[in-house]
């Protein structure tokens, strides 16, 4: 059997050493074969360099040099197709994830051959007030939205198996989330409690956990599109209902109905709602739109280390 450690670069420069003698002793454990997969995103740092010298004197470490960042889900999907592990130990190497998780994850991997996934669950979210109630309610919205167990608080790290990573690797979509990725393909997967740590700065600024949100929303549901049905109906609904009263108190009740402010309210209430299910419609066709044009969902520079695999 085969080992593959898998990370993404970005940013990564001052912890690839660490992490990489860290994950090493780990693997070493297991006396198996073992390899590890570098992937850089178009990190702006020295974090190539680094790791092609690590690459210049191990045979077992592959690094794939992706032409620019496409960002952190696409960078995993491109690196899963160089790992010919039969288990994937998939994990960020900025060190809030400690890579002594390897030992927890691979003794209940191994305690229990049903399992194809084992990954961490964070215990506590790192962050202030606002970044926790946001996290959860975020969670909150997407269970509500998704047809599937969505998993909260997941972490990057986890230990995969070989047809596991196969089953992931035929999903096809440009515009993906890989955590929803990882639940649909389904399998036994078991999450482990875990405290991740925080190294004080993260490159998910609000703007980008925003954008994620709502790519994240958009790619795994379509239930967004009725629930506007939905609120078009009540609008109707309710609209008719405002109507018939005024006809009724105009014809029985020679009631003269106006006011301005009442008609203002209204047209800006409408408009509101229009825009809003626009504005729904306009993210899924955007979504559409790069779909059709079948673009590629990353672009390698170069491969050192390993050029037999497409």
């Amino acid at each position: 059997m085969k080992i593959s450690v898998l990370t993404t670069l970005y940013h990564s420069s001052r912890y690839i050493h660490e992490f990489y003698i860290r994950c090493l002793a780990c693997v070493k454990k297991t006396g198996l074969e073992y390899e590890f997969v570098f992937v850089n995103d178009g990190s702006p740092d020295d974090s190539l360099q680094k790791v092609l010298a690590l690459a210049s004197t191990e045979s077992f470490i592959t690094v794939v040099d992706l032409s620019r960042n496409f960002g952190h889900h696409k960078a995993i999907m491109t690196g899963l197709k160089y790992c010919e592990g039969d288990f994937v130990f998939l994990i960020d190497c900025d060190l809030e994830e400690d890579p002594e998780l390897f030992d927890m994850f691979w003794d209940k991997i191994q305690g229990d051959k049903s399992l194809d996934v084992v990954y961490g669950v964070q215990i506590k979210r790192k962050g202030g007030w606002f970044e926790r109630s946001s996290g959860w309610l975020f969670y909150k919205i997407l269970s509500k939205l998704t047809s599937f167990d969505y998993p909260p608080d997941t972490l990057t790290a986890r230990i995969m198996t070989k047809p596991f990573v196969e089953a992931v690797l035929q999903h096809k979509e440009r515009e993906l989330e890989i955590w929803g990725i990882f639940a649909l393909s389904g399998f036994v997967q078991s999450g482990v409690p875990v405290t991740k740590g925080f190294k004080g700065s993260s490159t998910y600024t609000f703007r980008r956990k925003i954008s994620v949100a709502l790519d994240s929303i958009t790619s795994l549901s379509n239930r967004p599109l009725y629930f506007t049905a939905l609120l078009g109906f009540l609008c109707f609904f309710f609209a008719c209902i405002n109507v018939m009263v005024i006809v009724y108190k105009k014809l029985f009740m020679d009631v003269d109905i106006d006011g301005w402010a009442s008609t203002v309210a209204s047209i800006w209430l409408v408009g509101g709602m229009i825009l809003f299910v626009l504005g729904i419609f306009g993210i899924y066709l955007s979504k559409m739109f790069v779909e059709i044009k079948g673009r590629p969902l990353s672009i390698i520079k170069k491969v050192y280390g390993k050029t037999t695999r497409q």
